[in-house]
């Protein structure tokens, strides 16, 4: 069958495209540590240090869910080699279009497998923090915002990351003012570290009785949230202002009773960080804490890159000429090499959430 011939030309690529994601991801390297973590926490004194055993047990997971996830992509290879050899023998036209199924399911992750291998940065591994903050554009850019806010959120949990809300500020009125959330899950920082930057959207104002076309803006900030760092971020809390504040919300217990809401102002470099989602100023407390470390982890790195004046010079306002992606709704089409139109999305795409799809047509127009 002419059609075997070609699967099996496919799955011999596919499978040294798996071998070679596992040596770009070091997986001997891998199945050594998951070794050494196994034969730690099989110590008796291991579990004494609940912190220590919980980050050990967390790696550890982490690990084996990687090394797991590669060993099944070379299992169902064998597996789609085995169906190829039976539909040969048996002459099966059913099991030739299982066959063609399973290998495009199997080529779709092992490309996922392989853009794992590029994100080789210090904390792509990390879990992020996002903050979202409406610019020019008055009402319209609250709005946005929260259409941004929304897409997000959406993705990551197509994704499979955690999504925890920690602060929100809503607009006046209609949308949101600002909003910083945590996304947990693997390579959640490196998956969204590219998003940062300012956000413009063209469309039909639903704010203007006279239908005209607005510009909105929103700025995205992604920065890594670790959980222990060491001595790498140290924070001197003579140098920080904590105000709290009463929660803002529908109330209930504790809400708007007491002043659980924490905002942490940096006087060195004027970051300001506040949570307000947990009922127990302590626990946001703590929270913040974590959000000022991972927003100065974020300035250290780029002051590798260039000196702190460079770094202010690029900090772009949040309005026309500094955005790194535009969302035309308005005109709905646009010419490419003067013959094809093509979509730029369609709204019901973004107020849905469905952010892969609006990206995928905005990205054909490029």
């Amino acid at each position: 069958m002419i059609e075997l011939e070609q699967y099996a030309q496919d799955i011999n690529g596919i499978r040294k495209s798996i071998l070679a994601a596992g040596e770009a991801l070091h997986i001997d390297h891998m199945r050594e540590q998951i070794d050494e973590l196994t034969e730690e926490m099989n110590q008796p004194e291991f579990w004494n240090d609940t912190e220590r055993s919980t980050r050990v047990n967390q790696k550890l997971g982490h690990l084996k869910n990687k090394l797991g996830h590669y060993e099944k992509l070379l299992a169902d290879a064998d597996d789609i080699d085995t169906m190829m050899e039976l539909a040969r023998e048996e002459n099966d036209e059913d099991m030739v279009k299982e066959v063609g199924e399973s290998l495009t399911r199997l080529k779709e992750q092992a490309d996922a497998l392989e853009l794992e291998t590029l994100m080789r940065g210090d904390y792509d591994d990390s879990d992020a923090v996002l903050s979202l903050h409406a610019g020019a554009g008055g009402t319209e850019a609250q709005d946005w915002t929260q259409m941004l806010y929304r897409m997000y959120t959406r993705y990551c949990e197509r994704m499979g990351f955690e999504v925890k809300l920690l602060d929100l500020l809503d607009g006046d009125e209609a949308g949101i003012k600002s909003v910083t959330f945590e996304v947990s899950g693997d390579h959640a920082y490196g998956y969204l570290r590219g998003e940062k930057g300012v956000h413009r959207l063209v469309r039909i104002s639903p704010f203007d009785a006279n239908a005209r076309r607005h510009t909105s803006f929103s700025s995205l900030d992604v920065a890594p949230m670790l959980e222990d760092d060491g001595d790498e971020i140290k924070i001197d809390m003579k140098d920080v202002r904590v105000d709290t504040y009463h929660s803002s919300g529908a109330g209930g217990q504790n809400v708007n009773k007491t002043s659980s809401a924490v905002r942490m102002t940096h006087y060195p470099t004027g970051i300001v960080v506040a949570c307000q989602t947990e009922r127990d100023q302590v626990q946001n407390r703590a929270t913040c804490l974590k959000m000022l470390k991972a927003k100065l982890l974020e300035l250290r790195e780029r002051e590798k890159e260039q000196q702190m004046a460079d770094i202010k010079g690029e900090m772009k306002k949040i309005e026309w000429g500094s955005q790194i992606r535009s969302y035309v709704f308005q005109p709905y089409t646009m010419v490419k090499d003067h013959r094809t139109n093509y979509e730029s999305g369609n709204i019901d795409d973004v107020m849905n959430g469905n952010l892969e799809g609006f990206v995928t047509a905005y990205l054909k127009m490029q």
